[in-house]
């Protein structure tokens, strides 16, 4: 898991950094044509094809897709927002997952966990910063993604104990290769030069593997144990987004942040708390 954090951290900011420059289509093509190659060889050591099998294609299919929207808004949010908050607004996917457990799989939600849910939800809005400017911003694109990866992590949470991770990774990598190819139809192409070629593959590679270790460490560990490792991307991010673009939150967003995470951190103590009997 923290080698899949650092991985995403350095992806995203790989990100941010292209997107001044390329269609977020040509860097989803990337990502994803990159990451085939370490999943193939994952493949061939776990002996072949087979380990691809599934009797859930179309849960598959549906996470997949999902994950592939998440991606094109998140990449495209990437370059138009500082990427600590942008990546505190992806934070609040686990809130959504709270309220879509009642909606969905008509789990009970205690009152602290309720709280939680919306104080985490005002804090979201304090970064966010509602208004025509949304769009602009990136914060709304972001926002979405955030919705639509609470989504796709309660299906790998499914799946992740039936199927091989690497079958999962397979199925959403071969879809994005896929999508942004048709999208590239509609955006174009610009012919990178050798660095920023280099930086492109870069982005597939660490894509690629971080989305693997992350199945695979939700397959060997419970989610309430790794969750919380999750917002030490807050942290990398805010770093590396000072070392190069010299970006410093401004104080109600260093707030807001602040409040998604000890929501969010309250939300998933909560969920371990109802894994041992507690309702409340």
């Amino acid at each position: 898991m923290m080698l899949s954090l650092l991985l995403f951290s350095l992806m995203d900011a790989s990100v941010k950094w292209l997107g001044a420059y390329y269609p977020t289509s040509q860097i989803m093509f990337f990502r994803c044509v990159v990451a085939l190659i370490p999943i193939a060889v994952i493949i061939s050591m776990r002996g072949g094809f087979g380990i691809l099998r599934t009797a859930h294609k179309k849960l598959h299919m549906l996470r997949s897709l999902m994950g592939i929207g998440a991606m094109a808004l998140a990449f495209y949010a990437f370059s138009l927002m500082p990427l600590a908050a942008a990546i505190s607004i992806l934070h609040t996917a686990p809130l959504f997952m709270t309220a879509l457990s009642v909606l969905l799989l008509r789990e009970k939600v205690g009152l602290r966990r309720w709280s939680a849910v919306i104080i985490g939800f005002a804090g979201m809005l304090i970064v966010v910063r509602p208004g025509p400017e949304m769009l602009a911003s990136g914060s709304l694109y972001m926002l979405i993604a955030a919705f639509l990866i609470g989504c796709t992590t309660t299906i790998i949470r499914y799946l992740g104990k039936i199927d091989d991770p690497v079958c999962i990774t397979f199925y959403f990598t071969v879809t994005g290769v896929a999508i942004s190819s048709v999208g590239i139809l509609v955006q174009g192409w610009r012919s990178p030069p050798p660095a920023d070629l280099v930086l492109l593959l870069l982005v597939g590679l660490f894509g690629g593997m971080a989305q693997y270790l992350m199945t695979l460490s939700y397959r060997h560990l419970a989610v309430g144990i790794l969750a919380p490792f999750k917002y030490l991307t807050i942290v990398l991010g805010g770093v590396i987004a000072y070392l190069v673009w010299d970006e410093i939150p401004d104080p109600a967003s260093l707030f807001g942040i602040g409040i998604i995470v000890v929501s969010g951190l309250y939300t998933l103590h909560r969920e371990l708390v109802l894994a041992g009997g507690n309702t409340t």
